[in-house]
């Protein structure tokens, strides 16, 4: 019995490891946190953070139209009415006053069409477009705001009126921000990567025909970075596709076209040039023009990180060349300036040694020493020879008698 009890215990504890094991595996919480982070570490790479930016976006558009398409317009309500009491009354003034008095219907009527433009210039004032809410808040422009809204760009043309569209839009900027931040570094990491490896490729390619390449040697790799103004070209170009771009579109001149896409990639947004945002257009449906500025905008931003990441890389090799390049300066200085203090005391000490000689015997050692006229002084101290000028009684000894080579 004794043999047999401790198969019998290991196979019940087998037994029991499986079925715990199974009971984990097969728990639905333990699913639903593995989905979760799963899905949380997916939404931190570059594909999930450009697709929650979209659905963000989305969602924002879908909120707002929500909160202010449907909700009543009572600014636009009362310039109706303004309107019709303005034309009931012009026509009682003209029922009233006999038709031949011009004068006094042209007193009355003024007054009726001054308190009417005061009426309007008040609500301008306010925000009112003369547009229906119908046709400010159609899906494009409600994506236009929520991504001006967390992108911080604020053109302004379009704003909430109902109490619950402004703290939808509070709420909607604190979480909307920080995802645009994660998108912004992102985004511009993976661009960069991107034409960092596409500058390498068209770099190497152009120097396949090197002399290097054609005798079948490999050159030496080192590292390359992107240059600024390669950054600068790319940013330039894509101001100058959506110059071109809405310029046909909106009928603007080239130089608001440029306007608007320099305002609107660096995030200024003063609102006073956004596309479809005349009553013409929307009426005549611009929805389609909407998305395409949604892309272009939003596309543009990772592109103006994209150059951010490069240009600071080629700032730090730039900054890290000069640091080197000033090292190896000030070495080489302090190397000369210690070569030629050694140099001095040894011409000291040479002059001392000299002028303790006797004036006869200097002068019989030194003219004993024959030199051709012109002497190359840099030969001299390649051959490690020191010339001494020495001086006797205030008169200079002449060089072509009088120099002594000491050596080293």
């Amino acid at each position: 019995m004794d043999r047999h009890h401790p198969l019998h215990s290991s196979f019940h504890g087998s037994m029991r490891s499986r079925g715990s094991s199974s009971t984990v595996g097969s728990d639905p919480r333990e699913k639903i946190k593995d989905c979760f982070r799963k899905f949380i570490a997916f939404m931190f790479t570059q594909v999930g953070v450009g697709a929650l930016v979209v659905c963000y976006a989305i969602l924002g558009a879908v909120c707002f139209i929500h909160l202010e398409k449907y909700s009543p317009d009572q600014q636009l309500h009362d310039v109706k009415l303004w309107r019709q009491n303005c034309a009931e009354t012009l026509w009682n003034i003209t029922l009233s006053i006999n038709v031949f008095n011009e004068t006094a219907f042209v007193q009355k009527a003024n007054e009726v069409l001054k308190v009417f433009q005061s009426n309007i210039t008040a609500a301008i004032h306010t925000g009112y477009t003369g547009r229906s809410a119908d046709d400010i808040w159609s899906f494009p422009a409600a994506l236009m705001y929520s991504l001006s809204v967390f992108t911080m760009i604020g053109y302004g043309n379009i704003i909430p009126k109902t109490v619950w569209g402004k703290i939808v839009t509070i709420a909607y900027a604190c979480f909307g921000i920080p995802i645009y931040i994660l998108y912004f570094c992102n985004m511009g990491k993976v661009l960069a990567q991107t034409f960092k490896w596409l500058y390498i490729t068209a770099h190497e390619c152009s120097r396949r025909d090197d002399a290097q390449f054609e005798n079948g040697e490999i050159p030496q790799k080192r590292k390359i970075t992107v240059p600024s103004t390669a950054c600068l070209w790319v940013i330039s170009f894509y101001i100058l596709t959506g110059t071109i771009m809405f310029g046909a579109w909106e009928k603007w001149n080239y130089l608001d076209s440029t306007y608007f896409c320099v305002i609107s990639l660096c995030k200024i947004g003063f609102g006073d040039f956004v596309p479809g945002a005349n009553i013409a257009d929307s009426a005549g449906g611009s929805h389609l023009k909407l998305v395409i500025n949604f892309i272009y905008v939003l596309l543009g931003m990772g592109l103006v990180a994209m150059c951010y990441n490069l240009m600071c890389e080629d700032v730090r090799v730039k900054v890290r060349e000069l640091r080197e390049d000033l090292k190896n300066c000030l070495d080489d200085i302090t190397l000369k300036i210690t070569v030629c203090m050694n140099d001095t005391k040894l011409l000291q000490s040479v002059s001392s040694r000299l002028k303790a000689l006797p004036t006869t015997e200097l002068i019989d050692a030194v003219s004993a020493v024959s030199l051709p006229e012109e002497i190359d002084i840099e030969d001299l101290h390649n051959n490690q020879h020191i010339i001494v000028c020495i001086r006797i009684n205030n008169l200079d000894i002449r060089r072509s008698k009088f120099i002594m080579i000491y050596s080293v």
